[in-house]
């Protein structure tokens, strides 16, 4: 494989045959469910990691605009590599966000290089999930540091990952968010699920059997509601999420536009869904610049809602060709119901219902 150029900003043309690329993929990534080393390898080789993480650490630390202009693209061309990235980026930032600034010289600049693997193992935290009456995954203070028993139920692409970032919970209800090299005695990444859509992403659970941290792995706490404090605990179910359902819109809307240059029945449903789509990614950039100009919350529900109408508005206008397995318009409304359930707020996720079920109308 050629070097290839790095991207430096999201005008940068390299973006556009980077997306080719991934996009000439992605109907046999979703075919094979084969964990995305040449699409990921591809990333690194463009300079995508790059863009999430500090200059001091090799990166190019992209603003929020900017990220979310190169994730519209990336998650149009192919959304499982995409999700990938942004469990990579989530132990990134909480890497880079913490004050363990030995961790940081450690592991930063070859993430930023794309030279190792991470990825977050968190959802347990920010849920009530417990096991046998304790927290999913709990931890014993000692004198060098944790014992970690337990288990972190959706982690994406653990089995292929040098550090999972994850959270415990304590006796006395305080909580450590912290680094865990999957190769210590007592990780065990567990076979990944079988899901309706993105599969290849590889996710499934990790388990905790005794094992012993050095507190030198430690990003943040003992200390309450952990996910809470300072840039640590990120912003799960924000924009980023629904980031990434308006990209994949985006992309079976520019499959319906296609169709209608053959066929006019389509063209007044394709102008009306990309000037919502249009609409939409105007409030999602102005969210982006001031968090107070328009609610996550509704942004949320409108993605899943858009999504969702796009894809099976094309699966529609393909026919019966688009219900055979291989035809992209399938796997984009497989992929769609992936918003309804990942990290999906719970006034989202009732709005959601209502609507199906035809409330409010």
């Amino acid at each position: 494989m050629t070097d290839r150029p790095t991207i430096t900003s999201p005008y940068d043309p390299a973006l556009d045959e980077l997306c080719r690329e991934l996009a000439a993929m992605a109907d046999a990534l979703d075919a094979s469910n084969d964990w995305p080393s040449v699409q990921l390898d591809l990333l690194a080789r463009y300079g995508v990691y790059q863009w999430f993480m500090p200059a001091a650490w090799g990166g190019q630390d992209w603003g929020d605009e900017e990220l979310i202009q190169g994730y519209l693209r990336l998650s149009e061309a192919c959304l499982t590599t995409t999700f990938i990235i942004t469990q990579r980026t989530g132990a990134c930032r909480r890497l880079v966000d913490s004050s363990n600034d030995a961790l940081k010289e450690r592991l930063a600049r070859p993430l930023a290089l794309g030279e190792s693997f991470a990825t977050v193992g968190i959802s347990h935290l920010t849920t009530s999930r417990r096991h046998l009456g304790k927290p999913a995954l709990w931890a014993r203070e000692t004198a060098a540091g944790f014992v970690l028993d337990g288990f972190s139920p959706w982690v994406t692409g653990a089995i292929h990952a040098e550090h999972v970032v994850t959270g415990a919970t304590l006796d006395d209800g305080r909580q450590i968010l912290t680094v865990v090299p999957t190769s210590l005695p007592g990780v065990n990444c567990e076979p990944p699920a079988k899901l309706v859509g993105l599969s290849a992403s590889h996710t499934g659970a990790v388990r905790f059997d005794s094992v012993e941290l050095p507190r030198e792995w430690l990003l943040a706490g003992p200390i309450e509601n952990v996910m809470a404090q300072g840039g640590v605990g990120g912003n799960t179910g924000g924009l980023q999420t629904s980031t990434l359902a308006i990209g994949l819109a985006s992309a079976a809307i520019t499959y319906l536009e296609g169709e209608a240059i053959k066929r006019s029945e389509l063209v007044d449903p394709c102008e009306s869904l990309r000037g919502e789509h249009t609409a939409l990614v105007h409030d999602l950039m102005a969210a982006a610049g001031d968090r107070t100009a328009c609610s996550v919350d509704d942004l949320r529900l409108r993605a899943n809602q858009m999504v969702m109408r796009a894809t099976q508005a094309a699966l529609t206008a393909a026919k019966g060709t688009g219900y055979v397995v291989g035809h992209p318009t399938g796997r984009w409304c497989r992929e769609a119901m992936f918003f309804l359930v990942w990290s999906c707020p719970a006034p989202v996720a009732n709005a959601s219902l209502c609507a199906l079920a035809g409330l409010g109308e």
